[in-house]
């Protein structure tokens, strides 16, 4: 399925939940299958931290340029593209074409840097509603999306309720643990600290963060596995001299790293540094900390969910220990108290966090089966 890339410009301000206005800016964004007559049948789905509008498909002449949810969506697989009109929205403030602190300020003229306004989930979907207004698409047969994306997705069901029949929420959770939220800081502390940030305009210094933007990485990656995972992959083994070329440039061979999870962390942390943007992962990591809809409610899930009509469902994985399975089950316990249409499953599943992106015929079976219970007029 080769897809191509595509922006959508807006003119009228979108006010930000922090009470700025953010105007002049683009959405990038995907579409896969075709809209149906009635225009019944759009699913849209939210990314992640680090992931963007390209959800699925391949760049015609470009190799290994799968999106990131290749294995979920496409023709034949769980979220069907014969059946389905899928829709991938890079969020704002990111830097994979949608405006964020990489582009220029429309008074000024000067790149934003630390001067882009706060972000919020909330302020995401206000965003992606505009998109998909201008789409001519006023329901949604689903909202779906994991970590992050989760998050993303339970908060359209809150936001606008009339226009989601369904919500398919995987890997995530109603805010963050104060455990999340620590571990959010020391990657940003990596960053802010690093002597290339120069206070968030390093692009006008020239400079990347690249030391920062690699610890960052290194943290989050940890949290992303399981224990089982790393043991199984790296356990204690060290880097030998005997491995082929390849595998030593995998494993970042160098003095300082003997270990092969060292080098595999260094080989991660690298690569993140050469793409993402430090302004960016400030801000996404700032948006999942915020993230809270039980807070107007006193803390009280329940009360906070009672607004959601869509049908859910959830799906966890039990050794995913950052978005953990208890916290799916909060979500789960707080519809049903709202007595609303819920499926869960807990995947018994040994790659942590990174098993929502996963090939897992379990997993893939649950969504699958979800999709095709749906229905949608021509």
């Amino acid at each position: 399925m080769i897809v191509t890339p595509q922006s959508m410009h807006f003119d009228a301000p979108l006010p930000l939940q922090s009470g700025a206005l953010l105007r002049d800016y683009n959405l990038s964004y995907e579409t896969y299958g075709m809209l149906n007559t009635s225009r019944s049948n759009a699913v849209l789905i939210c990314h992640a931290l680090n992931a963007s509008h390209h959800v699925a498909g391949v760049y015609a002449g470009q190799d290994k340029s799968e999106g990131w949810w290749h294995n979920m969506i496409g023709p034949g697989k769980p979220l069907d593209t014969n059946k389905f009109f899928v829709i991938g929205v890079n969020n704002l403030g990111s830097c994979f074409g949608s405006t964020g602190p990489m582009h220029a300020h429309p008074d000024t003229g000067q790149i934003y840097g630390a001067d882009f306004p706060v972000v919020t989930v909330e302020d995401w979907v206000n965003a992606q509603a505009r998109l998909l207004d201008a789409l001519g698409i006023e329901t949604l047969a689903a909202v779906m999306g994991g970590s992050l994306g989760g998050m993303q997705t339970l908060s359209w069901t809150l936001q606008y309720p009339s226009r989601v029949r369904h919500a398919v929420v995987i890997a995530s959770a109603p805010n963050l643990t104060a455990e999340n939220i620590a571990f959010n800081e020391v990657a940003r502390r990596a960053i802010t600290t690093d002597p290339d940030f120069h206070g968030g305009h390093f692009y006008a210094h020239g400079t990347v963060p690249k030391r920062g933007l690699r610890i960052a990485r290194m943290i989050g990656h940890i949290t992303y596995l399981s224990d089982d995972v790393m043991n199984e992959k790296f356990g204690r083994k060290l880097i030998s001299a005997s491995q082929s070329a390849q595998e030593r440039d995998y494993f970042y061979s160098t003095l300082e790293a003997e270990f092969q999870i060292e080098g595999y962390l260094r080989y991660q942390g690298d690569k993140f540094a050469e793409y993402f943007d430090a302004n960016t992962y400030l801000l996404i990591t700032r948006a999942l900390d915020y993230f809270d809809p039980a807070r107007a409610f006193g803390g009280n899930l329940s009360l906070a969910l009672a607004r959601a009509t869509a049908k859910f469902l959830l799906v966890s994985f039990t050794t995913d220990w950052r978005f953990a399975p208890k916290r799916s089950r909060e979500i789960v316990k707080a519809l049903l108290d709202n007595q609303r249409d819920v499926s869960y499953a807990e995947i018994n599943a040994p790659h942590g966090h990174d098993a929502f992106l996963l090939d897992d015929p379990r997993y893939t079976s649950v969504v699958r089966s979800y999709f095709e219970s749906m229905e949608v007029t021509a």
